[in-house]
């Protein structure tokens, strides 16, 4: 049942996350021009990222419902300092399903005036939304995901939020829209199976790449290798049905390498479990900065 539940959660947000991003499916036509894949379907979702706010009845502990409930497990603890977030990483029931990635905003690191903004908004959630969804009902949960969950912004508060914490202004507009998902490119033929030939690939196609700490983000021990594009720029409404361009979602793209101990495996024997798991923090530190202005600027 719950399998049956999640494939259709799963479908419904990146059915709409396609719809806000399209450069999801504008890198799926590359591939399938240059025949690196024949459809869609062929392509290994990676992960899966949402982004939330530290606030009562909110923030991981909240979200990580759904997903717990699907039978995904909690994994490893990251936290970002400069950029005051905490995340986890949620392994799948089963290897065919994305790895999720859920952060949070800490927001009592935050000064007074952003605090207020930011509960200005979070304070009318009065009880976890969560517990209030049948998760059994892959229809509910879609909406919920979907749904705001406080009012519409100001595109003032949105601006005085991005000064402090750029990460804050996308949440309190996009509330729990996909933040990314993320192509594996180590499952794909030679010539685009590296992030660096994958990079290559992206470019010569005229897709933008976040450079911050390198188009390339690689972790200390070599074996999880990260890029990802620049946050496409969408026409947002805001309150007052004030008109603004914000950055949306990216799209991302990984590469893990077969662990040293399974590297004489032949290659159709190698599965996920013999490459490298989990996320590095100061891999994801960077990615984080898809949507930022230093970023976006460049598209």
């Amino acid at each position: 049942m719950s399998n049956q539940v999640l494939d259709k959660v799963l479908a419904g947000l990146m059915t709409r996350y396609k719809e806000r991003v399209p450069d999801v499916q504008a890198v799926i036509n590359a591939m399938i021009h240059e025949g690196v894949i024949a459809s869609g379907d062929e392509i290994e979702n990676d992960h899966i990222a949402f982004r939330t706010m530290g606030v009562p009845h909110l923030g991981i502990q909240s979200l990580e419902k759904i997903f717990l409930h699907y039978g995904y497990t909690r994994k490893d603890h990251y936290f970002f300092p400069a950029k005051k977030l905490n995340a986890y990483w949620y392994a799948p029931p089963s290897p065919q399903y994305p790895r999720i990635f859920i952060s949070e905003l800490i927001i009592k690191e935050l000064t007074d005036e952003t605090q207020q903004i930011i509960r200005s908004y979070t304070n009318e959630v009065t009880a976890d939304p969560v517990d209030a969804i049948d998760l059994d009902d892959a229809a509910a949960v879609d909406s919920f995901l979907h749904s705001g969950l406080w009012r519409l912004p100001t595109l003032e508060d949105f601006l005085a939020l991005g000064k402090e914490s750029e990460y804050a202004a996308w949440v309190i507009y996009n509330r729990y829209y996909l933040n990314h998902f993320t192509v594996s490119v180590h499952n794909l033929k030679d010539g685009y199976n590296t992030i660096a030939s994958f990079n290559t690939f992206l470019e010569r196609n005229g897709f933008k790449l976040n450079d911050s700490g390198g188009k390339i983000k690689t972790s200390p021990d070599g074996n999880l290798l990260q890029s990802s594009t620049v946050a496409e720029m969408i026409n947002a409404a805001f309150a007052g049905n004030v008109k603004h361009m914000i950055s949306g979602s990216y799209v991302e793209f990984a590469e893990r390498k077969v662990l040293q101990q399974y590297r004489t495996l032949p290659a159709n024997e190698i599965k996920r479990e013999h490459r490298r798991e989990g996320f590095e923090a100061g891999n994801a530190d960077k990615i984080f900065e898809s949507t930022y202005a230093s970023q976006t600027a460049k598209r």
